[in-house]
């Protein structure tokens, strides 16, 4: 037993001695004596995780108590076997995909989420036409702007919603199933929720076991993680960042998935759009072989890892960007799941411009000042469920480093409710900065763990 566990179990057993024979018999464990361990900064034992986790998803453990252990882990933490068992048993939660019989190297990738990161959408038909097979568990956005899934059903007819036996079909026949998460980790899904209106997010083993124990159900055989780090990201300084990829990539090793991470820079907009149909649309643009340089090179960079974390090698992930085989494998994915990318892709009715003042070079842009604006347009949503426009967004016309003319338009905002313009030219207003000299941009890729 590691010192952790039985450190867990001494403090157990001084005070709340019924948790020893709460190991065989479940049926012992309360809600309160699980609160106060946590509260009084003891280590949660196996089977009280086991027991908490199972009885708040049957509805017999209250939102009230699970709202009081998630503030007491956010303030006391836990230890990497808390972590651990925390996620195993969301996992547990729930049904667990199993596609090895298929025989196909299956691989994913997960975003911690940043401003302008529409990666998925060009970085799944980039792994197809490589000869790897995903099987991508996505979400929808809570925030700025939406999810992936919000990005895609902007695409006229594309649903996301696919069966088991849907999912399993469209691996078979074309190597990749684009899908809401379902019934993969219910726990997860309703402490999440909780999480939100509780002010319990930026719990480091929350995120961390929150994001695997999806990834974990969805039958990858591997995983690569983009962890964002600076101003447009989750977690704002490297440190935190750094901490949280370590946690993740032990959590996905432990339970057998072999999983890598990359940390990268979010301190500025990826591309030059922010939103949803206009990030699906510059997605677009990189499949045939153009696009934003920064999106091209962390889409080829977590195909690379991708590909080697799936055994897959002697393949060029940016030659299926210049022959259209990657573009191509879009399309079949896309026709799979409903969608016809023909029709035009939905734009905010009413548009607002930010022009420069004067000539130089274009500053840097403040990342989160963007996402703000795009919210305020409407791209995001404020609360689960709610609708996102599908046409709003920003498009960013001068990055950091271009040279910038006198009048020029830097920004173009768009939304279907042109109320909400001026809030969001509010939000830009002190974000970016035009000078007499380019900004100090560091690498996009910061470090790679595992």
């Amino acid at each position: 037993m590691s010192d952790a566990r039985r450190h867990g179990s001494h403090l157990d057993a001084r005070h709340h001695g019924s948790h020893l024979d709460a190991r065989h018999h479940g049926s012992h464990l309360d809600a309160p004596s699980v609160i106060r361990t946590k509260r009084d900064g003891g280590i949660l034992t196996d089977a009280a995780i086991d027991w908490v986790i199972d009885g708040y998803t049957r509805g017999l453990v209250a939102d009230e108590q699970m709202s009081a252990l998630l503030m007491a882990i956010f303030l006391r933490g836990m230890t990497p076997g808390e972590i651990t068992r925390w996620t195993a048993a969301m996992v547990a939660s729930g049904e667990r995909f199993d596609f090895t019989d298929l025989g196909l190297p299956l691989v994913d990738k997960h975003s911690t989420g940043g401003v302008g990161d529409k990666i998925t959408i060009p970085l799944v038909p980039v792994v197809l036409a490589c000869g790897a097979a995903v099987p991508q568990a996505a979400g929808r956005g809570l925030g700025h702007t939406g999810g992936t899934l919000d990005k895609l059903e902007s695409i006229a007819g594309f649903t996301p919603e696919l069966s088991k036996t849907q999912i399993r079909q469209q691996l078979s026949e074309i190597g990749a199933a684009i899908f809401a998460a379902g019934d993969l980790a219910p726990a997860d899904r309703k402490i999440y929720a909780l999480r939100d209106i509780t002010a319990t997010t930026e719990s480091l083993p929350l995120i961390a076991s929150s994001v695997m124990s999806k990834k974990l159900a969805e039958g990858a055989q591997s995983l690569v993680l983009d962890v964002k780090s600076g101003r447009g990201a989750f977690l704002k300084t490297e440190a935190e960042s750094r901490e949280l990829a370590a946690t993740m990539v032990a959590l996905g090793n432990s339970y057998g998935v072999p999983t890598r991470a990359l940390l990268t820079d979010m301190n500025r907009p990826l591309g030059y759009t922010v939103g949803n149909s206009v990030e699906v649309a510059e997605s677009l643009e990189v499949l045939a072989g153009g696009g934003p340089a920064d999106v091209v090179e962390l889409t080829l960079a977590l195909a690379a890892e991708m590909l080697d974390a799936a055994g897959v090698d002697g393949v060029d992930p940016a030659q299926t960007l210049r022959d259209g085989t990657a573009m191509d494998r879009f399309r079949r994915l896309i026709a799979a799941q409903g969608g016809d990318l023909s029709r035009p892709l939905p734009i905010g009715a009413h548009n607002e411009t930010v022009t420069a003042a004067a000539g130089g070079v274009m500053g840097d842009i403040d990342a989160m000042a963007v996402a703000m604006a795009a919210w305020r347009l409407g791209a995001g949503r404020a609360a689960p469920g709610h609708p996102v426009q599908l046409g709003a967004g920003v498009r960013i016309h001068r990055r950091p480093g271009e040279p910038v003319a006198a009048g020029e338009t830097l920004f173009t905002l768009y939304t279907d409710t042109p109320e909400r313009l001026g809030a969001a030219l509010g939000e830009l207003d002190g974000g970016w900065s035009v000078g007499a000299a380019a900004p100090d941009l560091g690498p996009l890729v910061i470090d790679h763990l595992g």
